[in-house]
């Protein structure tokens, strides 16, 4: 069976909001880039690949589930900021307004009494906790050395695989 009508638009929705980051973290990417940060470029063209593959994902989903693929277009990103820490509080915030939306499909599956969708979304809910940590981790360190960017990069040289990773012990 497949999902209910209102959760295919939502998911139609969130793959169009997943492309929309990943065009962003593109942009933001290639800010550093030009700024001669080739580490925060890294990172950033990094988390471009991965809301790629979660915008695949849902696409994979809908396909395999029977519902309505049905691309939408994609806002141009922003490409200029008006320093090296303003990329990261707008990528925090990308973050923030992605975990409301996935909250919702959540809610909508939940609703529906569709628990395969439940379940499939079930990771994404647990992949934005890692996501926000990631970012809020990263915009403290670029706000604790604002006036010294280049101490940034070299955190995000040693550290930026594991953002978010080192918020505590490690369970299991």
């Amino acid at each position: 069976m497949p999902p209910s009508e209102r959760l295919v638009a939502g998911l139609n929705e969130q793959v169009a909001r997943e492309f929309a980051a990943a065009h962003q973290y593109v942009a933001t990417g290639a800010f550093y880039d030009a700024q001669t940060y080739p580490q925060l470029a890294k990172f950033f063209y990094g988390q471009a690949g991965e809301e790629r593959e979660h915008a695949m994902k849902i696409v994979n989903y809908l396909l395999e589930s029977g519902g309505r693929l049905d691309l939408g277009q994609v806002p141009a990103p922003r490409g200029n900021f008006d320093d090296h820490v303003a990329p990261i509080q707008a990528a925090l915030e990308q973050e923030r307004e992605n975990t409301v939306a996935i909250g919702r499909l959540f809610d909508t599956a939940r609703e529906t009494r569709d628990h395969a969708s439940e379940v499939f979304l079930q990771w994404f809910v647990e992949e934005q906790v890692e996501e926000e940590a990631a970012m809020e981790s990263l915009l403290k360190v670029a706000e604790r050395v604002r006036d010294f960017p280049m101490m940034l990069e070299e955190f995000v040289a040693r550290d930026g695989g594991n953002l978010g990773a080192a918020r505590g012990p490690s369970v299991g």
